[in-house]
């Protein structure tokens, strides 16, 4: 869940950052979008190995 929560806060950040022609939050929520991602896949892979 901690994962998907970092991805859509990374899609409001990255969406805000290309309004407001901010490259610095675009690129912060381009960084969250994607640490959430990698966070979500190593939930998955520790779920896996439990089972």
């Amino acid at each position: 869940m901690e994962g998907i929560a970092k991805q859509a806060k990374g899609a409001i950040k990255e969406t805000a950052g290309k309004i407001l022609g901010d490259a610095k939050l675009r690129s912060d929520g381009t960084n969250d979008k994607i640490n959430g991602k990698i966070q979500n896949l190593v939930g998955s892979a520790k779920d896996a190995l439990k089972k």
